[in-house]
């Protein structure tokens, strides 16, 4: 799986948009504005997928610009510095490509669970369902798909890579992110499960469903910065060429000092020498006078 990402990562990596924090924040103050200047036009930019069967295409993108809160200017602009601030340390440690793929894939799987919601409701309907209805129902359940899940993502994504960093509760109260995380991630169950508006559990399960795979796929190399995680992409990428004798056949054991295998010398045995920094092996001949690999 570890070398599936990276070939994409070599792939794809160019493509990566830096600082995708900033462009989101940006969308945002577009919605921001737009609310101000006409908060109808609005509802002609949520993820509709009513709509956008009936060709309002545009909605598939547009939908990000919505603001997911738009009640009070400094609990608005304080959240975008928030988000912007973890966000943009997210990508200093993970990588830009990484970051991307985790934020664009919450955004894809709720353009998903969107057109699932609606399956769902045909199916639950019998598929009868009068135009009128099915255009104010799934106007009225666009609302639940906005990007405030996702961000709850980035924040979860945070704690969970930096458990001990310490944020100000009501700008006084110091709280480790890892409690905070908790919280919050207790507080979602609880409303998915007593929430009855299905559109609202749909909308939950796609967005977060970042998070769960992301959880679920790196929970060993969450701590790890992108320098750490491309030192050991390249020591397995050694170990393997290590691995490979002269006729291009895969061995068991090799000697770091004089290469020779058990496929030279079957009567040699072998060994890995616990001072050495990483997982080197020596031939009977030079595990005890061999200098010590050292990794500062």
């Amino acid at each position: 799986m570890n070398n599936l990402g990276s070939n994409f990562e070599r792939r794809f990596g160019k493509y990566a948009v830096k600082n995708i924090s900033l462009v989101l924040i940006m969308c945002y103050a577009a919605g921001y504005l737009i609310n101000l200047i006409n908060p109808i036009f609005l509802f002609y930019l949520t993820l509709n997928p009513y709509a956008i069967l009936r060709g309002q295409i545009w909605r598939l993108v547009t939908w990000i610009i919505v603001p997911p809160d738009t009640s009070n200017l400094f609990l608005v602009l304080l959240m975008l510095y928030f988000y912007y601030s973890i966000g943009t340390s997210l990508e200093r440690t993970w990588g830009t490509y990484r970051y991307n793929v985790y934020l664009l894939s919450g955004m894809f799987f709720t353009i998903v669970g969107s057109f699932l919601m609606m399956v769902y409701v045909y199916l639950k309907v019998g598929g009868n369902l009068p135009a009128e209805m099915a255009e104010f129902l799934f106007m009225e359940a666009s609302q639940f798909f906005s990007t405030y899940y996702i961000n709850m993502s980035i924040f979860l994504a945070f704690a969970a890579t930096f458990p001990e960093a310490q944020v100000l509760l009501m700008f006084l109260i110091p709280v480790k992110v890892k409690w905070l995380g908790i919280v919050y991630g207790v507080l979602l169950l609880v409303e998915f499960l007593q929430s009855r508006m299905i559109y609202n559990k749909f909308a939950m399960a796609a967005s977060l469903l970042n998070f769960i795979v992301f959880f679920l796929t790196s929970r060993k190399r969450v701590h790890l910065s992108p320098r750490q995680v491309r030192r050991q992409q390249e020591f397995r990428r050694e170990l393997y060429r290590n691995s490979m004798n002269r006729n291009g056949t895969i061995t068991r054991h090799k000697c770091a000092i004089c290469g020779r295998t058990e496929a030279d010398s079957p009567q040699l045995e072998f060994r890995f020498c616990s001072k050495c920094d990483g997982n080197y092996e020596y031939c009977q001949d030079h595990l005890f006078t061999h200098q010590h690999i050292k990794i500062d």
